[in-house]
């Protein structure tokens, strides 16, 4: 669907990796959603504020490059990102839990202009998709990799990395699926076909 999307606008999709997977930091012990209420979340998207609404949490807009101040001066105390976020911002010296929610895999794609690329010769196309392929291959094993190294970089600076209890697991769960009725009211039928092929 994406190739599809993307095709009616005159470009492709070379290539797509994802980010590691997404948890949430705070202060607080979470055992289940109820736990959220209060807190004072940093919100950096439409979707990420509208988690904090569903919890209970109070969402605050704040750009990455200032998360380590808004974490300093106390702005935010909790937000949802990858361990790799944790690390390169320090979030250790201000909190102490990472909950392992693996909310979601947010993916960074390389397009390309359509009417380009088909100008190219044959070899040169192959060339590309094949070099495209090995670099979505490198590129999730590098996810990977990531995700490990700076889970244990994490820890050695003092984060508990958390697995979510039963409960916490289920209350995400419900605030994922009220998420998706938003958007499948927005994205309509060719968005609940995509949602019906990705369960099958």
């Amino acid at each position: 669907m994406l190739d599809k999307k993307l095709g009616e606008q005159g470009m492709m999709v070379l290539y797509a990796v994802a980010w590691p997977p997404q948890g949430i930091y705070t202060k607080r012990t979470l055992n289940s959603a109820a736990d959220m209420k209060g807190l004072k979340w940093r919100a950096y998207s439409p979707a990420t504020a509208r988690i904090a609404e569903l919890v209970g949490a109070q969402p605050v807009t704040v750009q990455a490059a200032e998360l380590s101040q808004a974490m300093a001066t106390g702005v935010v105390d909790s937000y949802m990102s990858s361990g790799s976020t944790g690390f390169d911002t320090k979030t250790y010296e201000h909190i102490k839990n990472w909950y392992d929610t693996q909310a979601w895999l947010p993916k960074n794609a390389v397009i390309v202009n359509r009417a380009a690329f088909n100008a190219l010769d044959k070899a040169t196309q192959d060339a590309l998709l094949k070099a495209a392929a090995d670099a979505e291959t490198r590129g999730w094993a590098a996810s990977r990799k990531t995700n490990t190294e700076v889970l244990e970089k994490l820890k050695a600076n003092g984060m508990q990395i958390i697995t979510p209890s039963a409960q916490l697991k289920a209350d995400m769960k419900k605030v994922g699926d009220q998420m998706l009725k938003e958007w499948l009211e927005k994205a309509g039928p060719e968005g609940q076909q995509l949602v019906d092929a990705y369960r099958k």
